[in-house]
């Protein structure tokens, strides 16, 4: 934790005076059969579907940008996450209290504000979108493209964004914790346990979540740094 402490506390100072809470989120290399009997897992909520955008060079990802939209009967929830941002210092009207929020993510040893701003389409855009009828950049929100446009200097984007997915998320409860399995066309598995905390909470929470794992012997992945990049690599190979 001392690693934690150096690397993070100016991000989690600056943060605290705007009152933001911090999700810790581990990556775990275990498969998800055995994460069901380790951990206990339970179902919460009903399977979704998840698609993400980006070009063939994954210019969003390199800029710190994730587009993903959420699938659900109803339609989709489209978010745009934006990585290593100051939650203190963004300005006033940057994130619409009913529209988004400035958290900080905690990966590893590493810890960063993160903005996500989201919106709601139809089920009939949803589709549309997913199919390429419709440019995903024309059913961003006025907070999300304003954010691109003024704090992030992201405007325009590319114009060769594409859906790419879709990819299959369940998410267990497994005692006090959220874990996220996601699965790609090509079956590849991914999982993820998180704690949402307090930020001065942040070490003692860590520890504790890292001893849970510990003790239920399931295999913590070495690289922590999130698993978007990986993801949307093979994606793109599919």
């Amino acid at each position: 934790m001392r690693a934690f402490a150096c690397i993070a506390i100016g991000v989690l100072c600056a943060a605290a005076h705007a009152g933001p809470r911090a999700e810790i989120q581990v990556a775990l290399c275990e498969p998800a059969d055995r994460l069901q009997g380790k951990l206990a897992l339970r179902p919460r909520g009903a399977p979704y579907e998840t698609w993400l955008f980006d070009d063939r060079s994954l210019t969003l990802l390199g800029r710190g940008l994730r587009l993903r939209l959420r699938v659900s009967a109803s339609g989709g929830d489209l978010t745009l996450k934006v990585a290593r941002q100051d939650c203190a210092s963004l300005p006033p009207d940057a994130v619409p209290r009913k529209e988004g929020k400035c958290e900080i993510d905690v990966h590893g040893d590493v810890a960063d504000g993160a903005v996500s701003l989201s919106r709601t389409l139809d089920a009939a855009t949803t589709r549309e979108l997913i199919m390429g009828k419709v440019p995903v950049a024309a059913l961003l929100s006025e907070a999300q493209s304003r954010f691109l446009r003024d704090v992030v200097k992201a405007w325009p984007l590319p114009s060769d964004l594409r859906a790419l997915g879709p990819i299959s998320n369940r998410v267990y409860s497994a005692s006090r914790y959220d874990v996220d399995v996601s699965t790609l066309p090509d079956g590849g598995q991914y999982a993820e346990i998180a704690d949402k905390v307090p930020l001065d909470r942040v070490p003692r929470e860590r520890d504790r979540l890292m001893q849970h794992l510990a003790r239920a012997e399931v295999e913590v992945c070495a690289k922590q740094e999130g698993q978007a990049a990986e993801k949307l690599q093979r994606l793109l190979a599919k």
